[in-house]
């Protein structure tokens, strides 16, 4: 069996890691610095099932290896989900920590693990008050910063601290709140996308979430287009930021950008946000030269990470 798990560990062979942390608002005490692998195959054998893990794979490898298995030229593997990160090939002269033998590709695959950019300088990205409350109050603050930003478990939450502070300053609502509203992750991601679905007349989709979902009762239609308009600029700029995390690794290896490349991404952000995948190929566009970006595809590889630990458990068996 492979075993795909999502979350950063020092992984030591290519069925054992060590977990570092617990990101996306996880937190299971006792398993930071144990091998998750033993952990599971101790489960395993107490159940009295037959099964060996021969591969620890990151969803964001799995992915990768799940494009590749279709497309020869996917050189990343990419989660817009829940959370978020990144696997690409690099050039193994180019891993200074690596002190086994040289693969014969002259390649390793890295796992990024970018969703903790700039956690601890809170200097490069561009965090507004509302990204600031919706950390300070995290079980895991000034850690997975630009995760924060951009994916789909945090998204919502951003939203409700914007509703808020309109609200506090009687821009909505007429200044009224509700219970609902006040609690913590009250806002699921889900709501944005379909408040962005909403065409009708009066946006009754939105009515609905906001006053029987919300509890918040007599909103206007000025209210329902402020909500809408929310979910849609906390939308696009994670989109935005999402494809500077694209571009910034092509250009760590151009000589990529000389022939196709494909990127594989799995997740619900990429699935299900309206407009998400155009948002992100337009902006990567916009920071490569035409000839660079002609070579550059997108592509969803759906269950990436189940499918691409599948392929790397049947390699690591052989």
């Amino acid at each position: 069996m492979g075993f795909t798990f999502s979350y950063p560990v020092n992984q030591e062979s290519i069925n054992s890691g060590t977990l570092s942390q617990w990101t996306k608002g996880l937190n299971v005490p006792g398993c930071v610095g144990r091998d998750v692998v033993r952990l599971l195959q101790d489960a395993l054998l107490r159940l009295g099932l037959r099964v060996r893990i021969s591969a620890l794979v990151n969803d964001t490898v799995g992915t990768l290896l799940s494009a590749a298995y279709k497309n020869p030229s996917a050189q990343m593997g990419i989660i817009f989900g829940t959370g978020t990160n990144a696997a690409y090939y690099e050039n193994i002269d180019n891993i200074g920590k690596w002190n086994g033998p040289r693969p014969e590709s002259g390649e390793m695959v890295v796992n990024m693990e970018w969703g903790a950019f700039d956690s601890n300088d809170f200097s490069f990205l561009p965090f507004t008050p509302h990204d600031i409350k919706l950390d300070r109050k995290s079980i895991n603050p000034r850690k997975q910063a630009y995760e924060k930003m951009i994916s789909g478990m945090y998204l919502g939450e951003i939203a409700r601290n914007m509703i808020l502070w309109l609200a506090d300053q009687r821009l909505m609502f007429g200044g009224r709140s509700s219970e609902v509203m006040n609690a913590m992750w009250s806002i699921d991601t889900s709501y944005l996308s379909n408040a962005l679905e909403d065409t009708t007349a009066d946006l009754d989709e939105i009515k609905c979430i906001i006053e029987k979902t919300l509890n918040i009762h007599d909103t206007t239609l000025v209210d329902r287009k402020i909500f809408r308009l929310i979910a849609s600029l906390v939308g696009e700029r994670a989109a935005r930021l999402s494809s500077i995390g694209v571009v910034a690794t092509l250009r760590k290896r151009p000589e990529l950008l000389e022939k196709p490349v494909h990127i594989g991404i799995d997740g619900s952000m990429y699935e299900f946000w309206p407009g998400f995948d155009q948002m992100l190929s337009s902006t990567v566009s916009h920071f490569l030269t035409p000839e660079q970006f002609k070579n550059v595809s997108f592509g969803l590889a759906k269950d990436g990470s189940g499918v691409g630990a599948a392929i790397i458990s049947m390699l690591a068996d052989k």
